[in-house]
């Protein structure tokens, strides 16, 4: 890596450990700074800058920690450390508070935006009041005895009716007449037959074809 790019690395790192001002890893820099700069160039520059005292190194073990030079900061007085942890609570709670609220309207908005607009609130009422205008009017001609078949509806369901229980009689006639011819040569009853088939009959449902 080129100089001018070392010396981009070790300003990055500087100022960002002055400005955070708590210890951090090469491999925490490295990641904080969005890896702008190589994992090389991070611990080279925070051996420079140990070097030149413009930061401090601690070890525990093996891990090596940076931290920006103290003697830089103003000292702080105990008093003036109380406020600043009472500001820091009074901060944090006013900071969840804003979380719930911002948390309440999301969800509010989620509802909002899958909420029916107004536009289609009314389409769906009128809709409704002319269903319902249609079902009672309908009610109203049953409860007095009107006519609610055309004579040609209904001349089309009786031949309907006709033509499916011709169809009916005619089918069950063809399988007795299969089964019949079956029995003939089955060794054993009819109802062991059926049994043995599956096969089921109006008499079982008793129901019988209706007369036409």
């Amino acid at each position: 890596m080129s100089k001018s790019k070392d010396a981009n690395a070790a300003r990055a790192v500087l100022e960002y450990l002055n400005r955070q001002n708590r210890p951090y890893s090469a491999v925490d820099l490295f990641n904080n700074l969005h890896k702008e700069y190589g994992k090389t160039a991070v611990v080279k520059a925070c051996e420079s800058l140990t070097e030149g005292k413009k930061i401090r190194e601690k070890v525990y073990g093996k891990q090596k920690v940076y931290v920006a030079d103290q003697s830089q900061f103003p000292d702080v007085d105990d008093k003036e450390i109380r406020e600043m942890d009472t500001r820091i609570v009074e901060l944090s709670t006013q900071c969840k508070e804003k979380d719930d609220q911002v948390k309440r309207l999301d969800a509010e908005l989620r509802g909002l935006n899958s909420s029916i607009t107004t536009e289609e609130a009314v389409s769906q009422l009128q809709q409704l009041v002319e269903e319902c205008e249609a079902c009672n009017q309908k009610l109203k001609t049953l409860k007095e005895g009107g006519r609610t078949v055309s004579p040609e509806e209904k001349d089309r369901i009786y031949s309907a009716r006709t033509k499916y229980v011709k169809e009916w009689r005619k089918r069950k006639r063809i399988g007795n007449d299969i089964l019949g011819a079956i029995l003939e040569g089955y060794p054993k009853t009819k109802k062991q037959l059926y049994d043995e088939v599956g096969i089921e009959t109006d008499e079982d449902y008793n129901v019988l074809p209706p007369n036409i």
